[in-house]
């Protein structure tokens, strides 16, 4: 099992319930093809550095998790094939990227 980030953005004419339906989906996907979630964030409405597909702000969120590799193609197609989301990223992180991105979950626990 390697470890993943997605971070995507979804389109910012959706209401509450369609965000809230899109994340559940992709992580149901998830966890549905033999990955574990280790952490997810709403990120927000954000402003984006130009538009995409005419749209000048978008809602980020990002998911954590470890997955069997075969998963990962799926999933992006998965992406690739809704149109509420409008960019997304899956990166591998190695093991320095899993300690940083701990360390990272813990300073925004102490925080809240």
């Amino acid at each position: 099992m390697n470890h993943y980030e997605t971070v995507f953005i979804l389109n910012p004419v959706l209401s509450e319930t369609q965000i809230e339906e899109t994340v559940k989906k992709f992580e149901d996907f998830l966890i549905k093809n033999g990955a574990k979630m280790v952490a997810k964030e709403n990120w927000g409405l954000k402003k984006l550095a130009y538009p995409i597909q005419n749209k000048k702000s978008g809602f980020y969120h990002l998911f954590e998790f470890a997955a069997p590799g075969e998963a990962i193609g799926p999933y992006e197609l998965e992406f690739r094939r809704d149109e509420r989301i409008m960019r997304f990223l899956t990166v591998k992180l190695d093991k320095h990227a899993v300690a940083w991105a701990e360390r990272r979950r813990t300073k925004l626990k102490a925080k809240a």
